[in-house]
């Protein structure tokens, strides 16, 4: 091999190598072997991680019509080399298949993307009530989309982070402005704060009962609104809120959007709980030849109507210019970190107002619930279910027995693959029960960084909270698992997803479930090849193999490798999909 690797430098070096995409070299002679066919393009010097366990890593890779059409060895690759071949030189960079997206929110990265950045560090500036009123009127004195929309959106502050340690109220939003709309979108996405104008355009007064699985907060001693809506009022005030868009200024959304997701390395996204015009948009974006992923979607199940989007052509297997409808998504609690998800035993520190008991609650009733699950079985829709808590959980656990009672024969476990999203509080008894199901889980370790601390102060406790996203239960009972950002509840970070299923750190430094942490491999394949099995789609995607859509990442370094407390540091240079580069890193 050391002969081998001697000729192949100086074949490059008579070439004469230019500087390609991502500063990896790239040559277009013609290699010495006799060609089996002509590539458009080959990788080779670096580190390629398959994902593919029957064959990890590989020399060289060859790329035609956008698809794999070698794997292997570099003398076995060389022979696709034509005049035409492009030879992509990794120079000791990292080649992994595209990250597949397990879940997350791309019509919500859109609304992100137009709002005021109100994330705390390190994604933001945000530390207390003033410095998010400061941001807020930065934003609104600048931005072009405000003026355009006439409504202020920001997005991201998180009270367990703020100083004060509570939510921002409506009279501190009216200090900001009084003649302007403002919403103030909680980090979770399950929550917002409301100014005096945002909560009059939504209808909301000291009158308005609180809805089905939802809260109106209320100021102390009266039923006057002070401006924190939780979960279904939150839900239900944004579709007041939300300008009417023309169709150029939607899919303009999605553009900034999907460039978010390049710059992280993603080729296939999820849009969960879609609704009925972030559905259009994304069709619409698809006929504009618009998208560069591949985008899957799962409209809500609630708001879906007579589902006219599952009888149409989109609602298949197979992309339509990098657009289709996968399934449907059922909501069934809120968020731990603002503790609205709905748990078996209290939170540790319940919010303010709550008695001792208070453990969350359900958006809807069990009956409610498996009627949902239900009617999805009876369609063959794959259906996502978010769920956080373990009561949650268990009402889940109770519609799919129901479903699986009803529409499967005796012994039979049809594979509909029903997705449990985020799990957080998934107990060790619940684990053997979703596997006897057929239940699919897809796990959230970023909470292991961003509310790892405040799970074990206030939300949880030990020994929960060290249980959050278990991981190690899932894979000792031998299942695969994926493992998701859900952005926009924070920046779609294929890194920071990576480094947090690896070390399970918190901001503060502490390692929380150290059983649940696994290798850099297993980290790896639950972001590559197991999403795209979650989706129906390993055939096609998700590892380095002869056959599979060239969906590439060129990473700066190798996450086998590198020390695991410095898998954060891995840069993603260039996001390649179906052979072309479609992002590339500064």
């Amino acid at each position: 091999m050391a002969i081998l690797r001697r000729q192949f430098a100086a074949a490059l070096a008579v070439t004469g190598l230019g500087v390609g995409l991502a500063g990896c070299a790239v040559s277009q002679e013609r290699a010495s072997s006799t060609p089996v066919g002509v590539a458009d393009s080959l990788y080779w010097n670096g580190p390629i991680l398959t994902m593919n366990d029957a064959q990890p890593q590989v020399e060289a890779v060859a790329v035609r019509t956008g698809r794999i059409v070698a794997a292997g060895t570099r003398v076995d690759v060389a022979r696709w080399q034509g005049s035409t071949t492009q030879v992509v030189d990794l120079q000791g960079r990292t080649l992994i298949p595209g990250f597949v997206d397990p879940h997350s929110h791309l019509g919500g990265v859109g609304l992100q993307a137009i709002s005021a950045n109100l994330l705390p560090p390190p994604d933001g500036p945000n530390t207390g009530i003033a410095q998010l009123q400061e941001t807020l009127r930065g934003y609104i004195s600048t931005s072009p989309d405000v003026r355009e929309l006439q409504v202020a959106f920001g997005f991201g502050y998180d009270d367990s982070q703020l100083s004060e340690r509570r939510h921002p109220t409506r009279d501190e939003l009216d200090a900001v402005s009084t003649t302007l709309p403002i919403v103030a979108i909680h980090q979770s996405g399950h929550f917002a704060a409301l100014n005096s104008k945002a909560l009059e355009r939504a209808g909301i007064t000291a009158q308005t009962p609180d809805p089905q699985g939802g809260v109106i907060r209320r100021l102390t001693g009266s039923r006057e609104p002070d401006g924190v809506l939780e979960e279904n009022a939150y839900f239900g005030a944004l579709q007041h809120l939300m300008p009417r868009l023309t169709v150029e200024q939607s899919v303009g959304w999605l553009e900034k959007s999907q460039a978010l997701y390049l710059q992280f390395g993603y080729t296939t996204v999820q849009d969960g709980r879609a609704d009925p015009g972030g559905v259009d948009t994304a069709i619409a974006a698809a006929k504009m030849g618009k998208l560069k992923v591949d985008v899957v979607s799962y409209p809500d199940i609630l708001t879906m109507g007579e589902g006219r989007f599952m009888q149409g052509p989109y609602y298949s297997r197979n992309y339509q210019q990098h657009f289709r409808i996968g399934g449907v998504k059922l909501t069934l609690d809120g968020s731990p970190q603002g503790k609205t998800a709905w748990l078996t035993q209290p939170y540790l520190q319940p919010p303010a107002g709550q008695p001792a008991s208070y453990a969350g609650y359900g958006v809807m009733s069990s009956a409610q619930a498996t009627a949902q699950i239900e009617k999805a079985f009876a369609n063959n829709w794959q259906i996502l279910v978010h769920a956080n808590g373990d009561a949650a959980i268990d009402q889940m656990i109770q519609g799919v027995q129901a479903a699986r009672a009803r529409y499967d024969g005796a012994g039979t476990l049809q594979d509909r693959r029903p997705v449990l999203i985020h799990g957080q509080t998934l107990r060790r008894d619940q684990v053997d029960t979703i596997k006897a199901l057929g239940i699919f889980p897809s796990l959230f370790p970023m909470h292991t960084y961003y509310w790892g601390d405040w799970h074990r102060s206030s939300v949880l406790g030990d020994p929960r909270a060290q249980n959050i996203s278990p991981t190690g239960w899932v894979l000792a009972q031998g299942m695969r698992f994926t493992t998701h950002h859900d952005a926009p509840v924070v920046p779609p970070s294929s890194i920071r997803v990576l480094d947090a299923t690896v070390n399970r750190t918190t901001r503060s430094g502490q390692v929380l479930g150290p059983e649940h942490r696994v290798s850099p491999w297993i980290a790896l394949q639950a972001m590559t090849l197991w999403p795209a099995w979650q989706h129906f789609e390993a055939e096609h995607k998700g590892s380095i193999e002869v056959g599979k859509l060239a969906d590439l990442v060129v990473l700066s370094g190798n996450p086998l490798t590198v020390p695991h407390a410095q898998l954060i540091d891995l840069k993603v240079l260039q996001t390649i999909k179906e052979g072309v580069v479609v992002y590339q890193a500064p």
